[in-house]
């Protein structure tokens, strides 16, 4: 549950909501060239889009100004941004008003900010309760905050949403690893595996589990078969674990 695995929202498809908002054709314009460009020259777009905030850009601008934001790893100011854009009165769409509380979220967590990353996320659960990733998205600010039961907690509703997800199995083995509730962490781990077999970030929680009780070898085989899997990011965590087993 590290802050590698975040990733920030798709952005483009969230596009038309604040653009029906915009002023006139010109401010959607403005908007839709901002977005353009903040992905290509952030400092660029940046300053448009503040300039524009200053002029009544709303929304639009707040918006524009945080994805250049992140652009340039200024997450924390990103997710201020992004959570003052959620709370305008502007987006009245609640379904992209949720999208937005979640990018907040996300920049948070890339901030290092689980308590923030979690007020986000609950505020996005207010308004789309039904969604597993959302459940998911809040289990990862606690546990960038060790409030590992809660993220538990949280999982184990993600999963009632959507049983067979792997992903969420997952995490929850990685939360009760850290109660140390190992019996239910190596269930969830195996259901996993059944579910995807040879998935890397499962052999690769597996593996920290395994060394966790002292299983050194059986530890040092998922991380070996986790390089296998696939997976880049599952195969760079194993990398790095094994290199720490080396004696």
């Amino acid at each position: 549950m590290s802050a590698k695995n975040i990733a920030i929202v798709a952005l483009a498809a969230y596009l038309l909501p604040l653009s029906a908002q915009a002023a006139d054709q010109q401010d959607a314009a403005r908007y839709r060239d901002c977005l353009a460009v903040s992905s290509i020259k952030p400092a660029a777009a940046l300053g448009d889009a503040q300039a524009w905030e200053k002029t009544g850009g709303g929304a639009p601008a707040l918006h524009c100004a945080a994805l250049s934001l992140i652009q340039l790893k200024r997450y924390g100011d990103a997710g201020a941004r992004l959570d003052r854009a959620a709370g305008a009165a502007a987006v009245p769409d609640l379904a992209f008003r949720a999208v937005l509380f979640t990018q907040a979220g996300n920049a948070w967590l890339l901030a290092g900010n689980g308590a923030k990353a979690a007020q986000s996320f609950s505020a996005a659960l207010a308004l789309s309760p039904g969604d597993a990733d959302l459940y998911a998205d809040l289990a990862r600010a606690q546990a960038m905050r060790r409030n590992w039961q809660d993220a538990d907690l949280r999982l184990g509703t993600a999963l009632q949403l959507s049983p067979r997800r792997a992903d969420l199995l997952v995490l929850r083995a990685s939360a009760r690893r850290a109660l140390k509730r190992y019996a239910e962490a190596r269930g969830d781990i195996e259901a996993a595996l059944k579910l995807r077999p040879g998935d890397g970030e499962a052999l690769v929680e597996r593996g920290l589990l395994r060394q966790q009780l002292g299983d050194l070898g059986g530890a040092r085989r998922d991380f070996q078969a986790a390089l296998k899997s696939g997976s880049a990011e599952a195969a760079a965590e194993a990398r790095e674990n094994l290199e720490m087993l080396k004696p």
